[in-house]
């Protein structure tokens, strides 16, 4: 069983690659989660960003991230405080992403909160700037 301390180093390196990368580290992410993990994001699911669905696999996290950057490129992921509780996480900071069909930046807040099982995210909520991400949308 992974400790308060160890989910919150995960997480942070998990972030760390995320930015460094620009969206090129996937799989840190995808090795972080239990395969009955439920993503819940803000945009639920809304024309133009139907990635954003809930789901609850990891193979639909996976395909999360695929739609992500298919459409959109990472400008910056800045993390700046995080919360540990317990099997709970809580990550505030802020990102940038430029829609690559309108060229369009988005650049919100941005809050994470990850529940743990064993070392592993069982559930993660983002939120973030919903009516930017849909204004960025449009030509």
């Amino acid at each position: 069983m992974a400790t308060p301390a160890q989910n919150l180093t995960a997480l942070k390196h998990a972030y760390r690659q995320w930015h460094e990368t620009r969206g090129g580290s996937v799989n840190v992410w995808l090795d972080l989660m239990a395969d009955d993990v439920r993503i819940h994001s803000l945009a639920g699911g809304a024309p133009g960003a139907e990635f954003t669905r809930h789901v609850s696999s990891k193979e639909g996290f996976k395909q999360y991230f695929a739609g992500l950057l298919a459409d959109w490129e990472m400008v910056h992921y800045t993390t700046a405080a995080f919360v540990a509780d317990g099997d709970h996480v809580a990550m505030r900071g802020s990102t940038a992403w430029r829609n690559k069909k309108t060229g369009r930046i988005i650049d919100t807040p941005k809050a994470d909160f990850f529940t743990f099982r064993d070392g592993k995210i069982v559930e993660f909520h983002e939120f973030y700037d919903t009516a930017a991400m849909m204004a960025a949308l449009k030509a």
